[in-house]
């Protein structure tokens, strides 16, 4: 049955798709009954509840569909991945902080919430269950130019509702907070009315209007990117630091308001091996496709991705692996990929019995680059939050410098505002598993405008024609999209 249209008993069809079932409605009760008589002794409790349904519809248009206008949403995928999905919509609660330690701020907060919410153990796919999801800029105390004001320095939310996806497995996970203010009917009726207000259609198409022009330009002239990295190099010749990754932002002028959902849906058909991500915080959406895992925790395990070292394709297979091989022979990318392995590798240690990777990176294959690569596995001594583990290796010298303390060189050398660019974007469960992409070929749109951001390694023998060439090419995943 069509969407929206009512079958008997005068029930909306798109709507029971995602009712709670019958079976359940006793237990949704109880534990709001829980949650209500704890937060009136105790200011808050969270309460939630975890189902599989019946059919499969898509996470991410459900979210894009229902979206109440300003609402906080994520959508996060990797399609290649067995279609994993985890879309939330709306924010019964917000964990928002800034500055040097906001990332284990939030996960002390996250950690207590879920420690004392009422719900039971979900099972599912991973991210079925209570979650909080979000992201976190670049630097800690995120972007200071009005068109960043929405997306704080670390910015989780726990959604009102949010669904999981593995395969043909979707569940559904509602949440609700209560205080000492909350009444139990109310909290039941808002949820119903939430449920009730979903709506399964299908993400918009893209659809560029025939003779309306957009406008590719703003930032800064490619010029000053070229004397940044020269003038990085010089840093590098004389010691001060070892490699620096500086960006450029580009803006697309749309004569109408850029579609999110439509583009969205592009990027997940275009990039199905990297994790696509949609955050959106007041009227702005922080939309991108990533290649680079930050961290990924389950239980005691832990997995990164080593990723820097890029060249481009071709449609011709003998070319394209002539250019991957070049690539990993080649001493500037060894060199650039070597100092984020190492460096990733020195951080997890101390957290860990063992950390391994491979000897040797290999070369791994997107829509329109190459990079090189190397996976980065660790069994830790005693369970990390995600949320910490991600604050424990962000930045790495793949987005930042090394060493470290150098990253305190790049908004003079850039002279953009990197905003959550170059940040982390991902979620964390009740367990404290989870995980984060970092922030990469992505675009801050807001109405007509489209920021898009990209950026390169910058070590000794970097040549500043070369690298802005190559942050043109990563400029390709977003500006043929959006333009």
């Amino acid at each position: 049955m069509p969407a929206g249209v009512r079958g008997i008993a005068g029930h909306d069809a798109t709507a029971s798709q995602f009712a709670i079932p019958a079976q359940l409605r006793g237990q949704w009760r109880e534990q709001v009954a829980r949650a209500v008589r704890a937060g009136r002794r105790h200011g808050e409790r969270l309460a939630a509840l975890s189902w599989r349904l019946e059919q499969d519809p898509d996470p991410s248009a459900v979210v894009f569909a229902s979206r109440r206008a300003g609402e906080p949403y994520i959508c996060f995928e990797q399609p290649d991945r067995d279609r994993a999905v985890l879309a939330g919509l709306g924010s019964v609660v917000a964990l928002e902080d800034r500055g040097a330690g906001r990332f284990g701020r939030t996960a002390e907060r996250w950690r207590r919430l879920a420690a004392e919410a009422c719900c039971e153990p979900a099972g599912g796919p991973p991210g079925a269950g209570l979650i909080a999801a979000g992201g976190f800029a670049f630097a800690d105390d995120g972007g200071g130019t009005p068109h960043w004001s929405a997306f704080a320095p670390a910015s989780l939310v726990v959604p009102e509702v949010c669904f999981a996806r593995k395969g043909a497995e979707v569940w559904c996970t509602v949440a609700a907070l209560a205080n000492r203010e909350s009444e139990e009917d109310e909290i039941l009726a808002t949820i119903d009315r939430r449920l009730a207000s979903l709506r399964a259609q299908a993400l918009p198409l893209l659809d560029p209007h025939p003779t309306e022009r957009h406008r590719v330009g703003g930032g800064l002239a490619p010029e000053h990117y070229e004397a940044a990295v020269a003038r990085a190099v010089e840093l590098i010749d004389s010691g001060r630091l070892e490699k620096i990754v500086l960006a450029r932002e580009v803006e697309v002028h749309a004569p109408r308001a850029h579609d999110v959902g439509a583009v969205f849906d592009v990027l997940r058909g275009a990039f199905g091996g990297c994790f696509v991500f949609a955050v959106g915080r007041a009227q702005a959406s922080f939309i991108g496709a990533s290649p680079e895992l930050l961290i990924r925790r389950d239980g005691l395990r832990a997995s990164t991705l080593a990723l820097a070292g890029s060249t481009g394709r071709s449609a011709d297979p003998a070319v394209d692996d002539h250019l991957g091989e070049r690539m990993l022979r080649s001493p500037k990318d060894r060199s650039e990929h070597a100092i984020v392995a190492r460096e990733i590798e020195q951080r997890l240690r101390p957290q860990s019995v063992w950390v391994a990777m491979p000897d040797e990176p290999s070369v791994v294959r997107i829509a329109n680059i190459q990079h090189l690569a190397t996976p980065i596995r660790a069994q830790l001594t005693a369970p990390v939050d995600a949320i910490e583990l991600a604050g424990l290796l962000h930045p790495t010298p793949a987005v930042g410098a090394a060493p470290a303390q150098a990253v305190a060189l790049i908004p003079a050398l850039e002279g953009i505002d990197r905003g959550w660019y170059a940040g982390a974007v991902g979620w964390t469960d009740a367990n404290a598993d989870g995980e984060f992409c970092v922030a990469l070929r992505s675009a801050l749109v807001d109405g007509r405008v489209a920021r898009c951001f990209a950026g390169v390694g910058v070590v000794a023998d970097s040549d500043p024609a070369a690298e802005l060439a190559e942050t043109e090419v990563k400029l390709e995943a977003l500006l043929p999209v959006l333009s």
